[in-house]
């Protein structure tokens, strides 16, 4: 039997708010059906949808990280798939990017030495205000999380994570924002 999951369950499985899937709801371009009241999502749909969107469109990917390993991990699980990705290891390093580069996606380190991920979240929303960005945190309940989520960011990816987590994002950003235009 097919695994059926709620509108927080498919959030959370392709790292969106509620808000994107219930967008995506609206404009009937994520795979669903209503039971009563409740939507409900089949994992194999979602999964086929993702896999059906990520064939073509290549990404132009920014990320900020103080922790190489996970800079060296972004770059190459992305690069293999056709990514175009450039990585910053401070958030000044990462903002100056953000000016003087066209970026489809930024991946951003909540914690860093210097200027934290929320300061920097706040400065490419002023610069950019529709550049996606996809928090990356192992600190999902703390105050600075909490500031980062005051600028609405459009993804959250929780440590520890692997390859597998990075193409799932990378992919439902390429599908949803392939369905916006």
């Amino acid at each position: 039997m097919t695994e059926l999951m709620i509108v927080q369950e498919v959030a959370d499985y392709l790292r969106v708010t509620e808000k994107t899937i219930y967008r995506l709801l609206k404009r009937r371009s994520i795979p669903a059906t209503k039971v009563g009241h409740q939507w409900r999502f089949s994992k194999d749909s979602i999964d086929g949808w993702l896999q059906q969107s990520s064939i073509v469109t290549k990404a132009n990917i920014l990320v900020v990280d103080d922790e190489e390993t996970i800079r060296l991990l972004f770059q190459e699980t992305l690069e293999e798939l056709g990514h175009s990705v450039i990585t910053a290891e401070t958030g000044s390093e990462g903002l100056e990017l953000v000016k003087q580069s066209d970026f489809d996606l930024v991946f951003l380190d909540l914690k860093m030495m210097g200027m934290d991920g929320a300061t920097l979240f706040k400065h490419i929303k002023t610069i950019k205000p529709t550049l996606p960005v996809t928090i990356i945190t192992g600190y999902p309940e703390s105050d600075i999380m909490a500031q980062a989520l005051a600028h609405s960011p459009f993804g959250i990816m929780n440590k520890p994570f692997g390859e597998a987590d990075i193409i799932t994002a990378v992919n439902t950003f390429l599908r949803i924002t392939r369905q916006q235009f």
